[in-house]
């Protein structure tokens, strides 16, 4: 069951980033960033809030990972912009990934199933996008975005088409029957 749900996650992440990307391109980088940037504010407050929540007694040291977080989210929230370009790098390294990681489940079906060589080709093609956005990525950026956008919207749907084609019909792992009464060992005394 865990397979089962970290494919559909991946598939929904990608599916949810490409849509975005796709129908937002020109601020969606800006937007990834600032969101970004909240995730990282929201706890470092709460951890530094809760720092000056404790008595005097309680506060051991003084939360210098809240506070470290809570400047890295400032930049980020304040200057969406430079971080856009690097987000270009790091969602074609995850596109890389995510070819590769594809291409690898395929090759591994072909241990219980035949794989045609078709299959394959939406893979090469993601691991192709991903490579292009990492080498130009401040060419056009909503280009990039367009690309890499489209590419996550093809990756969710060929990792729906693997999961009902592959996963599905992946041998069941036999398990030890956990009723099954344990017999008496026979004891060898030495003589």
């Amino acid at each position: 069951m865990k397979g089962i749900s970290n494919s559909f996650l991946r598939t929904i992440c990608a599916l949810v980033i490409g849509l975005v990307l796709v129908m937002f391109p020109n601020e969606a980088g800006d937007y990834f960033v600032i969101t970004i940037g909240v995730v990282f504010l929201i706890p470092s407050l709460l951890s530094i809030i809760g720092y000056f929540a404790m008595s005097a007694e309680e506060r051991r040291r003084l939360p210098i990972e809240g506070i470290g977080s809570l400047l890295f989210g400032l930049w980020l929230v304040i200057m969406p912009g430079f971080f856009a370009d690097l987000l270009t790098f790091v969602l074609g390294f995850i596109l890389v990934l995510g070819g590769v990681q594809q291409i690898a489940s395929l090759s591994a079906a072909r241990r219980w199933m035949p794989v045609r060589a078709g299959f394959y080709v939406i893979p090469v093609l993601i691991l192709i996008a991903g490579l292009v956005a990492l080498f130009n990525p401040t060419g056009v950026r909503s280009t990039a975005f367009i690309i890499i956008g489209v590419t996550s919207i093809i990756y969710a749907v060929s990792e729906l088409v693997n999961w009902f084609t592959f996963t599905r019909k992946r041998p069941k792992m036999p398990t030890a029957p956990k009723d099954r009464d344990i017999e008496d060992a026979e004891i060898i005394e030495d003589k």
